[in-house]
């Protein structure tokens, strides 16, 4: 069995949509190739829109839903044209996060699937996370399932996202949880500098550690909690923000950045782990990955760019395809649901 889907991730830290095009084929196990990929920075005024959309009436949160549902399927229907695409099975979509509060029962992942549809007539599969919260799951993380049949050389999966998360296996249990907050929280910081990330973490290697800072950082009641467990901008927004009111701001960049590291540093001795692959846009930021290093013996091993940059774009795609067939493509072992299941809502 041989099928092509393009996979859309738009992450937390905004810094654009993640469009990948993959063929995956089954003969004993399921492999596959990333065929073209690319990353579309979101112009300034989807940036604005997408990051004030937390603050937006009922109404206006509905016309931002459609409004870039249809932008996405532009986005998508134009780079099918740029790479001149054949033989696209589906389209699988994340959609943006706006909401997630699984206690509560609801996530919202903005991308009307519907939208995408229209735009250019291929099936597309949407809405991932919903099913798995009203499961009584954390509806996140969902990556997992791609770890477990498309990474398995590796002992765990790492990703420094917006979020951190990991997801590795125990006692043939495939487990799954955020770990601590990373460029949701970096990109904020150093717009203060007119910089829409810390290249290499150059700014906060120049901050001194700031003990008072980094005690109360670690010391959140998040981080005593046991998995599964999912991180929101909420809880940054209530947690982790007014804590960084009297710091100097390079000295917050630099606690904040020991502080994570520590937490990922922690989670991987805790586990014993001997090998762990770093993906996502934070395995850039050197100064981090190097913090990370010289705490902990484990090998790190970072891919070619093309996994750092799409491993999670490829990953919905791939679920799409899972959902296609009626396969399971969430874990509830990684999500804390009451069963496995196949989640995507299909347009």
């Amino acid at each position: 069995m041989v099928l092509q889907a393009i996979g859309l991730m738009s992450g937390t830290s905004l810094d654009g949509l993640d469009i990948c095009f993959a063929r995956f084929e089954k003969q004993e196990v399921w492999t596959f190739e990333i065929l073209k990929a690319e990353t579309i920075s979101y112009p300034k005024n989807w940036e604005e829109k997408l990051r004030n959309s937390i603050h937006l009436s009922a109404e206006d949160l509905l016309e931002i839903h459609s409004e870039y549902g249809f932008y996405l399927g532009e986005l998508v229907k134009n780079f099918i044209k740029k790479h001149q695409l054949e033989n696209i099975d589906l389209i699988a979509s994340h959609g943006h996060t706006v909401f997630h509060q699984p206690q509560r029962k609801f996530t919202l992942q903005i991308g009307d699937g519907r939208a995408i549809k229209i735009k250019t007539n291929l099936p597309v599969i949407y809405d991932f996370r919903t099913q798995d919260v009203l499961m009584g799951g954390n509806g996140a993380p969902l990556v997992p399932i791609g770890d477990e049949i498309l990474f398995s050389q590796y002992e765990a999966c790492l990703n420094l996202g917006g979020f951190s998360n990991i997801s590795l296996k125990i006692n043939n249990q495939r487990i799954a949880f955020d770990i601590a907050p990373v460029n949701i929280v970096l990109n904020k910081l150093v717009q203060k500098f007119n910089k829409s990330f810390d290249e290499n973490g150059d700014l906060a290697k120049t901050g001194n550690i700031n003990e008072g800072l980094l005690s109360k950082l670690n010391s959140l009641n998040f981080y005593q909690q046991s998995h599964p467990k999912s991180l929101g901008i909420e809880w940054c927004n209530e947690n982790i923000f007014p804590l960084f009111e009297q710091t100097e701001m390079l000295d917050i960049l630099a606690t904040f950045t020991e502080h994570v590291s520590q937490q990922i540093a922690n989670i991987i001795n805790e586990y014993q782990l001997k090998n762990i692959l770093f993906t996502g846009g934070g395995t850039y930021n050197t100064f981090l990955v190097e913090k990370i290093k010289a705490k902990t013996t484990a090998e790190i091993i970072i891919p070619h760019k093309e996994i750092i940059d799409y491993k999670e774009a490829l990953i919905f795609a791939f679920m799409g395809i899972l959902r296609l067939n009626n396969e399971i493509n969430v874990l509830a072992s990684a999500t804390g649901s009451f069963a496995d299941h196949s989640s995507g809502v299909m347009a």
